[in-house]
């Protein structure tokens, strides 16, 4: 009865809730509890309000497409996809009554994809829209809750957590139910997969470790917890041998894959905020093995050292849409529109230009930024009132605007050189 009722009440808040000006740059370089302090943490570092080197060009002939993603880490850099955002197919699915965010993501096959509809039903396409394959496996009672999905593969099996405590594994050929588990607490984090286990976070704060064979816990480490229910999903990263996720309160922690004992704990906000965390809200932790990048929408972007915790440096910049790290850059857009490139080692602000020009200042105080993705020579944004920007990564200014939807929309996803975007009852594909 207990765990029904957090149910409802979490269901209720979620739903309601110096360069030249004509200069070029380019250089591609490899990528106990503790509180770790600050250091190196650069002084001349201020907030931009405004553009800066506007017009210095970006020399893309240095940029590598990464031909395989590192999911654990979050790292995507630029991948393979040169389109004009011509729509190509619809994948359609039944609409969600609540449309509150979109923030989840397909499964993408080589021969079809994967995603679900608002009564908890599991479909699988094929490349030609087809469905190939459609189960379900909730009661009556769990179907009315409309449980939204995470899904997560190791090309064998498709493991699913929701926002009503349930979490289960299906044969991804065929759909037929592996086992199901339930959680005292519903999920609220992106999943990671590791050798024969896969980690999760509840709303609880607690982080959890459970094997791919049957489900069964293999340990859990409850962290601090807020007084009030989040809106912003947490984040959970691989590097080596650590676990090490955000939770509501705005801490990161490192935690001993094997063992779940913490190695390290970074607090990111004081006790104020931490009073406040309902508005909290992180982008996802990024990593290129050896620091974690990660902002807020409190004007805070950081570098930590991945094995000490250590803090590297501290940039001004409000933005809760994940980061993209390419060569010795870091790229990202602010939630007021402006999109950066800061050097990764000092996070330094090479270039920022207002995308978000031409609104009128109603406009922009309404909208806001859902995530992108970097393609070949480009970057793909979309935004808050259903819109897609296409834009140059050389000069970073607008080339395209399409119309996705008329709300809120996914954020855009590449794969097999098409580009993917979900809409209230439809996944569309662009080329």
């Amino acid at each position: 009865m207990n765990k029904l009722l957090f149910t409802f009440i979490v269901l209720f808040f979620l739903n309601n809730c110096s360069f030249n000006e004509n200069s070029s740059l380019w250089s591609e370089k490899k990528q106990n509890l503790e509180i770790k302090n600050t250091k190196n943490i650069s002084d001349d570092i201020a907030e931009v309000k405004k553009e800066l080197n506007e017009n210095l060009k970006l020399d893309l002939a240095g940029i590598k497409i990464k031909n395989k993603i590192d999911i654990n880490k979050n790292n995507y850099s630029s991948q393979k996809f040169g389109g004009q955002l011509n729509k190509i197919s619809n994948y359609k699915f039944s609409k969600w009554d609540k449309k509150n965010n979109f923030n989840f993501k397909p499964v993408f096959l080589k021969d079809g994809i994967i995603f679900f509809d608002k009564k908890g039903s599991i479909i699988k396409y094929n490349s030609n829209q087809k469905v190939l394959w459609k189960k379900n496996y909730y009661s009556k009672a769990e179907k009315k809750l409309n449980p939204k999905m995470h899904f997560y593969s190791n090309n064998e099996n498709l493991f699913i957590f929701d926002n009503i405590a349930k979490y289960y594994s299906l044969n991804l050929k065929s759909g037929e139910l592996n086992w199901s588990k339930n959680n005292i607490y519903p999920f609220n984090s992106e999943a990671k997969i590791y050798k024969d286990k896969i980690f999760v976070v509840d709303y609880e704060n607690t982080l959890r470790c459970y094997k791919i064979k049957d489900g069964s816990e293999v340990w859990s480490l409850k962290t601090d917890k807020s007084f009030t229910i989040s809106q912003s999903k947490h984040s959970l990263i691989i590097v080596d041998n650590s676990v090490v996720f955000s939770n509501s309160i705005g801490d990161i922690t490192s935690v001993n894959i094997d063992t779940g004992l913490i190695q390290w704990q970074v607090p990111t906000q004081n006790t104020k905020v931490k009073n406040e965390s309902y508005n909290l809200k992180f982008s996802k932790l990024i990593s290129d093995g050896d620091s974690i990048f990660f902002s807020t929408n409190k004007n805070e972007f950081y570098s930590i050292e991945a094995k000490t915790g250590t803090i590297n440096w501290i940039n001004k910049i409000n933005s809760n849409v994940m980061p993209v790290i390419i060569g010795n850059l870091i790229i990202t857009i602010s939630n007021e529109g402006y999109f950066y490139l800061l050097e990764r080692k000092n996070g330094k602000i090479i270039r920022a230009t207002n995308l978000f020009e031409s609104f009128k200042e109603k406009q922009k105080e309404q909208i806001y930024p859902i995530g992108f993705v970097v393609g070949d020579k480009n970057l793909y944004l979309t935004n808050s009132d259903g819109d897609m920007m296409m834009i140059s990564l050389e000069t970073g200014r607008i080339i395209k605007v399409i119309d996705v939807a008329r709300s809120i929309v996914s954020e855009p996803f590449i794969f097999n050189n098409n580009l993917y975007v979900v809409r209230n009852g439809s996944i569309v594909q662009y080329n």
